[in-house]
């Protein structure tokens, strides 16, 4: 529901942190050729799709040969999670998702910005065939639609989520590439009202068979089994969990100065 360029939400970031850490390039992702199609995109457009074109992207830029920092926020912390997996030229040197669902969502309660009647036609769409081919195709929410009820379902036909988490088996290329990552930084809203379940900012999730019960990354069967490396990433220090008071993407300036602006120097 966002946009690359938005003055009072990308765009703010990006003039933030070019404020602060004078000097810095930042590139912010823009996916289709204007702002309504990037707003659009954010909700229609495969997300394999949608990956493939940063990459090329992130190859095409010259100044960042020398390797980058990624931020993504909320679906963007888990999409560049991916380019990380799949696109390790140029090196991303550390990924900070801000807000971004990992494990996925079960449950779509709002939508950020004015995208309200998207947000009701999209409920009842993930309601109805979450996991038919054509809304996995094509809807973007669905892609990373988590059914703790339905796992056998999700780990078959999720043509995104369950791809990048190794639910399907052991992708050694994805594993290798997410673990030369110098730190990956996962921020949690304590009071997010958005995500559900919100632990999934932090890489946990539901117990597998009810919608009740959450378990952290450490309790996981993807960390237990070290199908992406994050176990021996935690031991090495490589990942940061971040707590902030508040809902969905509601932080200060002052918290991003002081938390995430030293992840970027």
């Amino acid at each position: 529901g966002d946009s690359c360029c938005n003055p009072v939400s990308m765009g703010y970031i990006q003039k933030l942190v070019e404020k602060k850490i004078p000097g810095i390039y930042v590139l912010s992702l823009k996916i289709g050729s204007n702002l309504i199609q990037d707003m659009e995109n954010s909700f229609f457009m495969n997300v394999n799709d949608q990956v493939s074109q940063v990459c090329s992207q992130l190859a095409a830029d010259p100044r960042l040969r020398g390797g980058y920092n990624a931020m993504g926020f909320s679906q963007g912390g888990q999409f560049l999670r991916a380019v990380a997996q799949r696109c390790p030229s140029p090196a991303m040197l550390s990924l900070i998702s801000v807000g971004g669902q990992h494990q996925g969502v079960y449950g779509f309660p709002r939508c950020p910005g004015e995208s309200s009647h998207i947000c009701d036609w999209i409920r009842k769409t993930l309601d109805l065939g979450a996991y038919t081919r054509a809304v996995q195709e094509h809807l973007v929410q669905a892609e990373y639609w988590h059914d703790p009820l339905k796992e056998e379902d999700y780990r078959k036909n999720s043509i995104f989520l369950a791809d990048i988490n190794q639910e399907r088996g052991i992708n050694e290329t994805y594993k290798k590439n997410l673990m030369a990552l110098k730190k990956f930084v996962m921020v949690k809203f304590l009071n997010d009202t958005m995500v559900e379940p919100p632990i999934s900012e932090w890489f946990g999730f539901y117990k597998s068979g009810q919608a009740k019960e959450t378990v952290p990354l450490q309790e996981t069967s993807l960390y237990k089994e070290d199908r992406l490396g994050l176990q021996e990433m935690d031991k090495a220090g490589k990942l940061v969990f971040l707590g902030v008071p508040g809902d969905h993407l509601h932080f200060s300036e002052e918290w991003f100065d002081s938390t995430i602006l030293p992840f970027l120097q």
